[in-house]
């Protein structure tokens, strides 16, 4: 009896396992994800910070799979972005993925993007006034509070300072000047005796604090609003022996930014995630062009981060310099 019912038993397991063979085979195959081609444009690839943006949007691109990304280098010129725009209309990609020059300058071509059909998600910079898909980036007003505050607590008692804000008409530089702002304007102690566009370069930024300096020899602190302005400051102070008496603020958290914080060089940056930026803009572009979803909201934030000696194991790009 024990035997009869033993081999029922392994008959009904055969069974079962001949017939969810069939049913397998049955099924249809999984179908393939669309691909995709999506055009990234990015400001100036002679940037470091875009860079690395574009290579965090291609690893993402092949992890989700079957995506080609386009990159197209504005080379910081609003009529070569506008350009690269309307090639995209052109040649129906199927997506964008854009960081624009100005805010107001990139506008009209942004909105003729939308016009033919295609999807916008800006990343790290906005556009004014299109109703693009969603924008991606860092909270850069909040950045710039964050500057201001550690103002604060390095000169509780008033400051004299520098200010060089960046690329005119680009929301970072508008947002990340409003931000430092909003904190020091409420203090007449801390003074801004120079403040200057140095368009977020370098060799720009040396220039213009060295007119600064002609005008206010030894100033407590420079705020720059990204790093590579944050470097070109810090060579103009070296020139006149002030390096070590000068503290230096900077933006962007980059490699070369965390190496001079860890050795002293600078006193800290803001860390805005630019490789979570990109891989998010890129999912949440992708979730609806193959799958029709939204985002639940348009401005999608990730706070940025002081970072100083204290906390630099929490910088993105932490692994570069180890």
């Amino acid at each position: 009896m024990k035997r009869r019912l033993f081999s029922m038993l392994v008959l009904v397991v055969i069974l079962s396992m001949f017939t969810a063979q069939l049913a397998w085979a049955a099924a249809p195959p999984q179908q393939e994800q669309k691909k995709l081609t999506i055009a990234l444009s990015l400001p100036d690839l002679a940037f470091p910070f875009f860079v690395f943006m574009e290579a965090q949007v291609k690893a993402e691109a092949e992890k989700l799979g079957n995506i080609e990304i386009i990159t197209l280098d504005g080379q910081n010129q609003v009529p070569k972005q506008t350009a690269d725009m309307e090639a995209v209309i052109v040649k129906k990609y199927d997506g964008v993925l854009i960081s624009p020059i100005t805010a107001e300058g990139m506008a009209p071509a942004v909105q003729q993007v939308v016009d033919a059909g295609i999807p916008v998600v800006t990343i790290d910079r906005t556009v004014v006034g299109v109703p693009t898909l969603a924008h991606v980036g860092a909270d850069n007003v909040l950045g710039g509070e964050q500057q201001g505050q550690a103002l604060l607590k390095l000169f509780p008692q008033g400051a004299t300072i520098f200010e060089l804000t960046g690329e005119p008409g680009s929301s970072p530089a508008i947002d990340r000047s409003k931000g430092l702002h909003n904190v020091i304007d409420k203090y007449p102690e801390i003074k801004v005796a120079c403040q200057q566009t140095a368009r977020f370069r370098r060799e720009l930024a040396l220039t213009v604090t060295e007119s600064c300096l002609g005008a206010t020899p030894q100033p407590d602190a420079v705020v720059a609003a990204n790093d590579e302005m944050a470097f070109g400051a810090i060579e103009a102070l070296k020139a006149r022996n002030l390096a070590e008496k000068v503290v230096v603020i900077g933006y962007d958290a980059l490699p070369e930014a965390l190496v001079m914080v860890r050795d002293g060089q600078l006193y800290g940056t803001i860390e805005q995630f630019p490789g979570e930026q990109s891989r998010t803009a890129l999912r949440v572009l992708v979730a609806y062009l193959r799958f029709g979803v939204k985002p639940s909201q348009h401005d999608i934030f990730i706070p940025p981060k002081l970072i100083t000696k204290e906390n630099l194991d929490e910088a993105e790009r932490i692994g570069e310099i180890k």
